[in-house]
């Protein structure tokens, strides 16, 4: 029985079940609790003379020009900060960069980005950069301790896996060609 090219209903109706989602996450509303501010694809200012509480951006960037009271978090976005980030500073797949004289309360924490610290810039206590780079300006302070990996622990690996993988199959396929070509 030939089989015709067209898409079950099931497919269809995946597809239209996710462009609604996606539809729905692109026009939500702010979620907001009590000074608290998140945002989905829509980037954050925080304005010289305000103040928020816990600040959480998703595929979005976040600027601090006041202060934030409580934790920042960034996945997918950067984070500015020429004001006050009075807890954590924690980004996923970002840049954290901190002006002249900003200052962080607590942690900062970043997950395959770069940090960015200029003149006088205080952490609180630790700065943790994960398989990114770090630029800090030699008057950055630090309350406690400054851990580094660098990308390559992350990616040399892979890389390494990747070429032998390469070699194998390029191998094997110039293996078959040869046998292929005695069949001529």
């Amino acid at each position: 029985m030939p089989r015709t090219a067209h898409r079950p209903s099931s497919v269809r109706g995946l597809a239209a079940c996710v462009f609604l989602l996606f539809a729905m996450a692109a026009c939500a509303p702010a979620a907001r609790a009590d000074a608290d501010i998140v945002q989905f694809g829509n980037s954050i200012h925080i304005a010289k003379d305000s103040t928020a509480h816990d600040v959480v951006c998703f595929f979005c960037s976040v600027h601090i020009e006041g202060a934030v009271n409580g934790d920042t978090v960034v996945f997918f976005g950067n984070v500015d900060i020429d004001g006050r980030a009075n807890h954590d500073v924690v980004n996923f797949f970002g840049s954290v960069h901190a002006a002249d004289n900003a200052s962080i309360g607590q942690d900062l924490v970043n997950f395959f980005g770069s940090v960015r610290l200029g003149e006088n810039v205080s952490v609180g206590k630790d700065m943790v950069v994960m398989f990114g780079s770090v630029q800090a300006a030699p008057s950055a302070s630090f309350g406690g301790e400054r851990v580094l990996f660098p990308a390559w622990i992350f990616w040399g690996p892979f890389l390494i896996i990747f070429g032998g993988v390469y070699f194998i199959v390029h191998e094997v396929r110039a293996q078959r060609r040869m046998r292929l070509m005695r069949g001529y």
